[in-house]
């Protein structure tokens, strides 16, 4: 229980918390209520780090055989190897020869400090590959034991009636064809359906404390990732959402998923002690329906802070890179002068070595290929230029590379369909006093990879924000200077020119400093976030023209739903008022508001890739009105019915107010005559019709004067 629950908890029972001094509390003698003291803790953890018998031995098997001569070479190499893992005993290493050929049995046993560093052994070398011919087959010792003790005689295991779990795709057969989205506001996490043609949310599951410090969909949607003091937790399904497996890591702070949803990662830092020291960073990487705990990653925080969009305790977060595609094969670290890339069968390095690159500090995977992006700055006070660089994985081959000249700095962008990669490019200029910007423009698809240059028309502007259209061939920048920058368009193919790129139009002057593409293509929110309070400008790419503006005052947050119908805008926490968010349609129309307390964070369940064909998408949209005739009835179904939920309504507060004035009327009535004796007989309830005169009074006004000339015959 964390000490947020047990002040919940107090407050419940009317109980002051800060009042309450815990050392005043003392047990009844010899009971302690369940409660291990820590001396008893600590003595039985050493009972159990210290445990006599086998448990601490492996066997390691499928060495290399080599003669006498060799054997003290194989015995550093292992010994190498799994002092990483753990402290191996004095002579803890034997390993069996053969009497008459003094040959190794290709086969050692391993003797650790405890069965903890034994096991952890075992883990992370099981399937280590040595080289191509020795790969290691990694046992614990008292599994020999065991399967040595199988009864001579069979007996059929019992069989045990199949129980089917929950569908974890369940939610996406949802009638309605609606989106879940996940909101966290005060110590509730809520899941909702977002139902538009209701105008307002549906709930799903509601939890109090399900996370201590944020959650996160994965990225097909089939799991919601929860944060822990003992680690973390995935949970899935439509509406009952259970715990599916948990990661022990203890005080974890953030967690990443490959892209294909099979491993997790999770990242722990701890502060030094010394504040000159670095912080401690521990980072596992699970795989995610078993649990099983691949590989670790231990170092100082300074070796995971090269490169990266943000990070935690001076490292950069997202530590690994993982490769485009869905089946997670390879996964990248960017260190000082090295790339490490790792490919999953083993978790081990690709050709057992890193990519060695002089001063290199980003990296960037394609999000469709195995094909890494990297930039180099300049060296030798620009006697060396910057260079970008993609290279093959895991050939490790140089499929193109850019000089650049006076680079300040670079920020590399990729194309969702992993056909283009913009370089955003910031040089100085003669006088070194300043920088301009420009892009370098990369057609992975094409032969040789063609670049093309793109500057902006005024090539001082300042570059405020960039984005790439989702699946499309477009790109939208903001440039110039606050407050009112100008937002420019461009394709990198049109009728005219398909293999050069094109301004389409100019937006000038706009309240904006953000990019919001829908996922589908073709709309785009230009928003004004902090300074600009909140601004949004709906704009359709296609016919090139405004369909709305509207302001969500304060507003922190955007993001579109998975299908690009809606998008939601938030104020979170950040701001003490207006807590909070917004559904709007595509097109810039406000459908409901819902306000929040203490709101975080908001995130939309993301949906995995249609299982549609492109021409499939494509003979939908031509016959989309066929399709459409079904849900416009639904539609007008649900307007009929809200209809009849509003004159339920207004008829209800009608019959409430009528209910109140009678009541009003009679005891109105019943006070009459206590009226009366206070006024000393007079009746003041009742006034006589002829104490007062009406009268008619006509106004007359001049609304218009017009003049005509009028000619006659």
């Amino acid at each position: 229980m964390t000490e947020m629950d047990i002040e919940a908890r107090t407050a419940q029972l009317g109980i002051d918390w800060s009042q309450v001094n815990l050392d005043s509390i003392n047990l009844p003698p010899g009971e302690n209520f369940g409660i291990e003291s820590d001396d008893e803790r600590v003595g039985h953890d050493d009972q159990q780090e210290f445990d006599t018998g086998f448990g601490n031995i492996i066997v390691v098997d499928h060495l290399p055989v080599v003669p006498e001569a060799k054997f003290e070479k194989l015995e550093g190499v292992v010994k190498k190897i799994y002092n990483q893992v753990g402290v191996i005993k004095e002579n803890g290493l034997w390993m069996p020869v053969d009497p008459d050929t003094r040959m190794t049995l290709g086969y050692c046993f391993i003797e650790f400090m405890t069965p903890q560093e034994a096991q952890a052994a075992k883990e992370k070398t099981q399937g280590y590959k040595l080289d191509r011919s020795h790969i290691f087959a990694v046992n614990m010792f008292d599994d020999f034991d065991r399967l040595m003790n199988v009864q001579e005689e069979w007996e059929a295991p019992q069989t045990k009636p199949y129980v089917p779990g929950e569908n974890l795709q369940k939610w996406l057969t949802d009638e309605k064809a609606r989106d879940q989205l996940v909101i966290r506001s005060g110590p509730d996490t809520e899941v909702l359906w977002n139902d538009a043609r209701k105008k307002k949310p549906e709930p799903v599951h509601k939890r109090p404390y399900w996370t201590e410090s944020y959650v996160q969909w994965s990225p097909l949607g089939t799991y919601l990732v929860t944060l822990h003091k003992q680690g973390a937790a995935v949970w899935g399904g439509a509406d009952t959402f259970t715990r599916l497996m948990r990661y022990q890591h203890n005080m974890v702070k953030l967690v990443d998923f490959s892209p294909g949803e099979k491993y997790l990662v999770t990242y722990h830092s701890q502060e030094p002690s010394n504040p000159r020291d670095a912080s401690k960073v521990e980072i596992k990487v699970f795989d995610v329906r078993t649990g099983r705990m691949m590989r670790d990653f231990k170092g100082s925080a300074d070796e995971f802070s090269i490169g990266g969009p943000g990070g935690v305790a001076g490292a950069s977060w997202p530590v690994f890179r993982w490769a485009g595609g869905k089946d997670d094969k390879y996964f990248a670290k960017l260190s000082k002068n090295t790339i490490s890339v790792y490919e999953t069968e083993t978790f081990s390095l690709i050709d057992k070595k890193s990519m060695k690159v002089d001063n290199v500090v980003d990296i960037c995977w394609s999000p469709t290929d195995s094909i890494l992006s990297l930039f180099v700055p300049e060296q030798g006070g620009g006697n060396q230029p910057a260079k970008v660089a993609l290279v093959q994985i895991p050939s490790k081959v140089e499929l193109r590379q850019k000089n650049l000249f006076s680079v300040s700095d670079c920020k590399m962008y990729w194309q969702s369909s992993g056909e283009y990669l913009a370089v955003k490019v910031d040089r100085y200029t003669k006088t070194k006093k300043s920088t301009y910007s420009g892009f370098e423009l990369f057609r992975i698809k094409e032969r040789d990879i063609p670049i093309e240059v793109l500057e902006l028309d005024n090539k001082n502007d300042k570059i405020i924000a960039f984005a790439w259209e989702p699946k499309g061939h477009r790109f939208a920048v903001i440039h110039g200077d606050q407050p009112r920058p100008d937002v420019s368009f461009y394709s990198m193919k049109t009728a005219q020119n398909t293999g050069r790129v094109s301004k389409l139009v100019t937006l000038k002057a706009k309240q904006a400093n953000a990019l919001f593409w829908s996922p589908t293509g073709k709309y785009i929110i230009l928003a004004g976030l902090k300074g600009f309070n909140g601004q949004l400008e709906f704009f359709n790419v296609d016919e090139l023209e405004t369909m709305a503006t509207a302001e969500h005052f304060m507003a922190t947050d955007i993001e579109w739903d998975p299908t690009g119908r809606y998008v939601a805008t938030a104020v979170t926490s950040v701001h003490e008022m207006e807590n909070g968010f917004s559904i709007w349609s595509f097109n810039g129309n406000l459908l409901y508001r819902i306000l929040k307390d203490h709101f975080f964070q908001l995130a939309w369940r993301p949906r995995p890739p249609s299982f549609l064909s492109a021409e499939k998408e494509e003979e939908i949209a031509k016959n989309l009105k066929k399709y459409s005739k079904k849900y416009e009835l639904e539609d007008q179904d649900v307007s009929l019915q809200l209809s009849e939920q509003d004159r339920a309504k207004r008829n209800a507060l009608k019959e409430e107010w009528e209910k109140w004035l009678m009541q009003w009327k009679s005891l109105h009535e019943e006070e009459k005559l206590q009226r009366q004796n206070l006024r000393d007989g007079e009746v003041s309830d009742e006034e006589e019709e002829d104490e007062y005169e009406a009268k008619e009074v006509e106004f007359e006004d001049l609304i218009d004067v017009t003049e005509e000339i009028v000619f006659s015959d």
